[in-house]
């Protein structure tokens, strides 16, 4: 049975994951480009604000804030067209606009405002719209059918707050550094700092608002950048200038044992907590939306919120409590 998406209330922040089907290599570097491009127009359309990504060679993470939902101007909605669609259909669009309202037909413009703005500041049309445009891109490139993705995107409901944020960004900067193909986040450009560090507006757009929320406005953007790569160095330490990591064995003697990491060394790991632990924040964060979506947990089930295994996840908590493969030392 499929259970429900998890939705927070008015603005939101989401990681959402989704791999590739039978986990086949399939991004290289040229698919990637073109799926931030993608990207880009979807967001736009959307509404929905990039904060963080890493797009891996066959998975990707995103972070992103999806806005409360409000009315649109008909003039911003057709902006947000022609961002996706391009300027053709806008300009159709706009043009039936004009002539539904000459002839004081606005029953009709309404309804054709509706078949564009009901997948805006929206999570599931995002994701929607983003997996069926790049299937189709890919697909059509290589003389392929089917699914390219696996069936349903993953996705964590992360609170709104300095310590949430900055633990799962700094989680999903540093995948090629848990996967072994660089040293440092910010020589991976497929990644949100990485891609900021090559002059990519979207990337420093993102790292900027996340840097603001958790530490101020920095004055400029080398002060953004240098502030947001200290908070990703200050999470995971471990890795220096000279590419010096922890040792996995010693990672996985401490696993076996049951023992505690501190949040230097679960970030070197693959942590589910932040791909399947549902909601992400503080006890009180996943207490509140526990009590407030009662109706999809057992009558046995008292409270939400559940401390995860072998380390704090900076003082993190989660809804789901997670038995199987909570934390490994291979690459997510």
């Amino acid at each position: 049975m499929r259970t429900a998406r998890v939705i927070g209330q008015g603005a939101s922040f989401y990681h959402c994951i989704s791999r590739i089907i039978d986990k086949q290599m399939r991004l290289n570097n040229n698919e990637k480009e073109r799926f931030l491009k993608l990207m880009k127009k979807v967001a736009v359309f959307s509404g929905i604000r990039i904060l963080s990504y890493a797009l891996m060679d066959n998975h990707i993470h995103l972070m992103f804030m999806v806005p409360e939902k409000r009315e649109f101007s008909e003039e911003e909605v057709v902006e947000r067209i022609r961002a996706l669609y391009g300027d053709i259909r806008a300009d159709e669009i706009s043009e039936e606009l004009r002539y539904y309202h000459k002839e004081g037909l606005e029953s009709d413009a309404a309804a054709l405002m509706r078949k564009y703005t009901y997948r805006m500041h929206d999570l599931s049309q995002f994701m929607k719209t983003l997996m069926q445009r790049a299937t189709m891109s890919y697909n059509g490139r290589h003389d392929r059918r089917g699914h390219l993705w696996e069936n349903r995107f993953k996705s964590i409901l992360i609170e709104g707050r300095k310590n949430a944020l900055a633990t799962m960004s700094a989680y999903i900067e540093l995948n090629a550094v848990r996967a072994g193909m660089v040293k440092l986040p910010e020589r991976y450009r497929f990644c949100s700092i990485g891609a900021a560090v090559s002059g990519n507006r979207v990337a420093r757009d993102g790292i900027t608002f996340l840097t603001e929320m958790m530490m101020g406005d920095q004055g400029s953007w080398d002060a953004t950048l240098k502030a947001y790569r200290k908070h990703v160095y200050m999470q995971a330490d471990a890795h220096t200038k000279k590419g010096k990591t922890i040792d996995k064995e010693k990672i996985a003697e401490v696993l076996e044992k049951g023992g505690k990491l501190s949040l230097v060394e679960l970030l070197q790991c693959r942590v589910r907590y932040f791909t399947d632990g549902v909601v992400f924040g503080s006890q009180n964060f996943v207490e509140d939306f526990f009590n407030n979506n009662r109706e999809m947990f057992g009558v046995k089930r008292k409270t939400g919120a559940r401390k995860p295994r072998f380390g704090g996840l900076g003082g993190n908590y989660t809804l789901r409590d997670l038995r199987k493969d909570a934390v490994s030392v291979s690459p997510g």
